[in-house]
């Protein structure tokens, strides 16, 4: 299915536009005189630069794209969406046959948790959710519920790509089972009967993370409520399977920008 882009629908007479609207692509904000600015058209590959007045969300439910803001690259599939906050500068990358629907609120009506670009796992119930809209002629009522759904997702909650192709996948999955599995990706691929360089780029490919990057991404999700359980760090960081505590108070410092106390501090836990 070929990646397609439309304008936002506005209000007919110059009215505000309503609360909440749903858009087949991402569109770039227009300029004061309600016309895109030079070179801000989007095209049939990405959209260059630009900002909406409006809070965006968007969704690949075929495909992949890179949003590009704050200077940092989100990838986004069908199981990472993204929030743009209204006013954020961002920019978009479309791969090959990318479908991307945009969820659109008014900030006066819905205002957003993110201050930042903020990616969000997209699971079953919101998948269905947004491809229901999707189908609808118009969006009708339900848009304060959906905002809500979209925002419900933890704020500190890194975004986990699910592979999509075997035997990757099975890998994925049995990892969520149990975090600490301290198969290397050679072991995996020797279970899985293929090499670790096809498990690797599998990875990379459906994910656009490293199969070791996707792994303690996953080990420190899974450590969020354990800390906010109160548990001790070092416990927490044994029970998701990193080899020494130091490891994992420096990958989470790295990804979340404090420490797994003062996380735990902060969520009501009292991690030890």
């Amino acid at each position: 299915m070929q990646h397609t882009t439309t304008q936002p629908r506005r209000a007919p007479g110059g009215e505000r536009p309503p609360a909440h609207r749903n858009t087949p692509a991402p569109a770039p904000q227009p300029a004061a005189t309600g016309a895109p600015a030079p070179g801000e058209q989007p095209s049939a590959h990405g959209h260059p630069v630009h900002r909406h007045a409006f809070h965006q969300f968007l969704y690949v439910p075929l495909g992949h794209i890179t949003v590009t803001a704050e200077g940092r690259d989100h990838r986004l599939s069908p199981s990472v969406a993204l929030w743009v906050p209204a006013g954020l500068p961002h920019s978009a990358r479309f791969d090959p046959d990318s479908l991307v629907l945009s969820e659109d609120f008014e900030p006066a009506a819905h205002p957003l948790p993110y201050r930042g670009a903020t990616a969000v796992d997209v699971d079953e119930r919101l998948r269905r959710m947004l491809l229901a809209r999707m189908r609808a002629p118009e969006p009708g009522d339900g848009g304060d519920a959906l905002f809500a759904a979209l925002t419900a997702t933890r704020e500190r909650c890194l975004a986990l790509p699910r592979p999509t192709s075997e035997p990757a996948r099975t890998v994925a999955e049995e990892l969520r089972k149990r975090p600490d599995h301290p198969y290397t990706a050679v072991q995996w691929a020797e279970r899985m009967f293929t090499s670790a360089t096809s498990l690797r780029r599998a990875f990379r490919t459906d994910t656009g993370l490293a199969f070791s990057e996707w792994r303690t991404r996953l080990r420190l999700n899974h450590s969020l409520d354990l800390l906010s359980e109160g548990r001790p760090i070092g416990a927490v960081a044994a029970r998701v399977g990193f080899a020494s505590t130091n490891g994992y108070i420096l990958a989470f410092r790295r990804h979340f920008g404090c420490t797994p106390g003062a996380y735990a501090r902060e969520s009501g836990g009292a991690a030890r």
